[in-house]
């Protein structure tokens, strides 16, 4: 079993492919941490657990016979407030008197095959055979809060998720203050502090530091996960690279507001907890009713950040992305939004669509403008119906012209949001997030649906479906433009006015997982401003994400570099744009925008109608390449052999198929020197089998590849690219 119980010494370890996590029970039903790290075989180290030495003023429980412990100093399972542990808490609870004061212990606890889901939320999901659950029931007898501790374990992958559920065993409602759903204590034996820092159209910006004595926060209260910080962050030591190092990470499968507080005490100790931002967050619980958090994904590894990155890509791909489009080649598509924005009508739209066929395109996209009366973005959302001075005669005979030509049809929607001036806000202006009596902040012209609201829901349900009805309609683009301001509604008790950012959460999900429980066939794709909710959660819904609005192809290299530190090839949408860019105003030949974007979710997003017909040689040749190399690509191994992180001249990266029989390689100038030297030494490969290059003809072995490595016998100009395909020929 990989969760293992000493009933001697009440220790508990519980091992995934590479990882041991020891904690114990100890005097008074304390939860103790021991050890995260390198997989170790089944020993006591309970030894390990003691403090021999603290301060005179760290505080020592009465019950407590042993001296050496405190909980000032002692690592904690689960930190609680105000009973002696002065570092960042995982728990606050005020119970109906008004004192915060919480302090679990351990009751019991249960061991068993396979994983529960959360209710309400995204998770991860495993089957009996991959992964062992352990809940750990505690109580704070004081407040009658019964908290249990889910630890899974997946067994064949260095993972293990971490999530929370507090129930109210007493007769007197309490509010929980803060709820996280992880805390692990390490002690730092130099560890570095990466996260995900960006802003729209620059996101996931990789950023690595020493952590400071005192808390350092990586944090969203924007009513998003949002683009300024992704929900991830990671420890690892000072000589991590891609390939050699310890990394852990944590990511966390929400949507909204979250906190990641790192905080290096006085003893050099790194306590790392991650959750639901207590800022604007409490949930009052009446006597027998529970709440879950969210949950927190912990991945391991002792060979490098890239070790650590490869392990997200498989379980997220595997065991978190659902339905037909999982593990299913995505079609190759165009999106009319930077061809035409809002000026369109049905012949415009034909004639890219047509075009796009031509050239082996296998979806037509619709972006913004095709509903209400939107010319612009001051109006429509939320007046879901067809604009007839667009698109005379409805979906149905716009779609049907283009299903003809073969292609796909998909629809951009924005479900979230409403136009001052639309007929659902002159029906139902109670429906935004508001305060009454309060001016209402709009961002892009636009406030915020209450998802909240059941009736809001329906709504919302009834209306999209009702266009998806209508005609052919295969994709959905499901856009999210600004984040929550005056978050309050006149139907939540006072008290409970805290609770609306996570039940706004709570809404959105429930009406995404019945939209794709109705239309399972459907290929959602999700999107906030490009990144601005590029999370776990969202995968769950939607197996692809847009990585970001800036669509330039050298600034993209940084931004999906950042994002593949967490997430796979599959789920991140990259297109070829037009030149120069509309973001950042640069020129880049065809080729490279496509190269570039061959790295995730491939489709084009201009006017293809104004292609030259060299250029349409190129498209079909891009084509014909990327469904060649996506199910390699989308599903394979990424190794980052030259990263945005280590060189501003050039990058490389390497996707590599899970058998080793086939890989991709991506070859980067950025900036030309007189001296550069053109070398790349690949990884991944089997260092036994030989390898043909498809583009050159030259065949080698995996080792010399890997050890040698490849030299390229051209100078490159500054913006050149390079994409090889090697097939192994044993």
């Amino acid at each position: 079993m990989p969760i293992y119980f000493n009933e001697e010494t009440k220790a508990f370890k519980l091992d995934s492919s590479k990882s041991s996590y020891v904690f114990n029970i100890i005097e008074g039903n304390i939860i103790q941490h021991i050890y995260y790290g390198s997989k170790i075989a089944k020993s006591d180290i309970s030894y390990f657990a003691v403090a021999e030495k603290h301060g005179g003023v760290c505080p020592i429980p009465s019950f407590v016979t042993k001296q050496y412990y405190s909980a000032d100093v002692n690592k904690s399972e689960y930190s609680c407030c105000g009973t002696g542990d002065f570092r960042t808490n995982a728990l606050q609870i005020r119970t109906i008197k008004g004192n915060i004061t919480t302090d679990i212990r351990y009751v019991s606890h249960k061991i068993y095959k396979g994983k529960p889901q959360i209710p309400a939320l995204p998770s991860t999901y495993a089957d009996d055979n991959e992964a062992t659950t352990l809940e750990l029931i505690c109580l704070d007898s004081y407040s009658g809060a019964e908290v249990t501790l889910f630890y899974t374990v997946y067994e064949n992958q260095p993972i293990i998720t971490r999530h929370a559920k507090i129930r109210n065993m007493s007769s007197e409602r309490f509010t929980i203050e803060r709820a996280f759903s992880s805390c692990v204590d390490i002690d730092d034996t130099g560890f570095d502090l990466v996260h995900l820092w960006g802003k729209w159209a620059k996101e996931c910006n990789f950023e690595r530091r020493e952590p400071i004595h005192g808390i350092q926060t990586i944090a969203s209260k924007r009513g998003c996960s949002s683009h300024m910080h992704n929900p991830f962050v990671a420890l690892v030591s000072k000589d991590a690279t891609e390939t050699v190092g310890q990394a852990y990470g944590f990511s966390f499968v929400y949507s909204g507001n979250f906190a990641a507080d790192i905080e290096k005490d006085n003893n050099d100790c790194i306590r790392l907890i991650m959750g639901i931002n207590p800022v604007d967050f409490s949930w009052t619980l009446d006597a027998d009713e529970e709440f879950y958090t969210p949950e927190v994904v912990m991945a391991y590894s002792d060979c490098g950040i890239g070790e650590m990155s490869r392990a997200y890509h498989k379980l997220y791909r595997n065991n978190l992305c659902r339905g037909e489009w999982k593990q299913k080649n995505r079609p190759v598509l165009v999106n009319n939004w930077e061809a035409t924005y809002f000026k369109f009508d049905e012949i415009k739209l034909y004639d890219i669509a047509k075009e796009a066929a031509e050239l082996g395109v296998e979806m037509f996209i619709m972006d913004d403008g095709w509903f209400g009366k939107r010319d612009n973005d001051k109006s429509s959302l939320g007046d879901w119906f067809v604009n007839e001075k667009k698109l005379q005669g409805g979906l149905a005979p716009l779609v049907d012209k283009i299903n003809a030509l073969g292609l796909k049809f998909g629809i951009w929607f924005e479900p979230e949001m409403i136009s001052p001036i639309s007929e659902l806000y002159e029906a139902h202006p109670d429906w935004c997030i508001h305060i009454t009596g309060r001016e209402k902040t709009k961002s892009r012209n636009q406030l915020v649906l209450d998802m909240s609201r059941k009736e809001v829901r329906d709504y919302l349900f009834d209306v999209m479906s009702a266009v998806l009805d209508s005609a052919n309609i295969e994709y959905i683009k499901w856009d999210f433009n600004r984040p929550l301001t005056e978050i309050g509604n006149d139907i939540l008790l006072p008290e409970r006015q805290k609770e609306l950012p996570h039940r706004y959460m709570l809404g959105l999900y429930e009406l995404l997982e019945r939209l794709i429980k109705a239309y399972p066939h459907v290929l959602l794709e999700g999107c906030a401003s490009g990144g601005g909710r590029f999370d776990p959660a969202m995968l769950y819904y939607s197996p692809q994400i847009w990585t970001s609005d800036d669509t330039d192809a050298i600034e993209r290299i940084g931004i999906q570099f950042g994002t593949s530190i967490v997430y796979p090839a599959s789920s991140m949408g990259a297109h070829v744009s037009a030149v120069p860019n509309h973001q950042a105003g640069r020129i880049t030949s065809l080729k490279t925008r496509g190269d570039i974007a061959m790295s995730g979710v491939f489709g084009y997003e201009l006017d293809l109608c104004k292609f030259t017909d060299e250029e349409k040689e190129i498209v079909k040749k891009q084509i014909i390449d990327y469904k060649k190399y996506a199910g390699t690509v989308l599903y394979g191994d990424l190794y980052r052999i030259i990263t945005p992180a280590e060189s501003k001249d050039k990058a490389a990266w390497i996707y590599v198929s899970p058998d080793k029989k086939e890989a991709v390689l991506t070859y980067v100038v950025i900036r030309t020197t007189i001296y550069m030297l053109h070398i790349v030494k690949f990884q991944g490969l089997d260092p036994m089998r030989n390898y043909c290059i498809e583009q050159t003809g030259e065949t080698f072995r995996g080792d010399v590849l890997m050890n040698v490595g490849y030299k390229f016998p051209k100078r490159f100009n500054d913006y050149e690219t390079v994409v090889f395909h090697l097939t192994s020929i044993d």
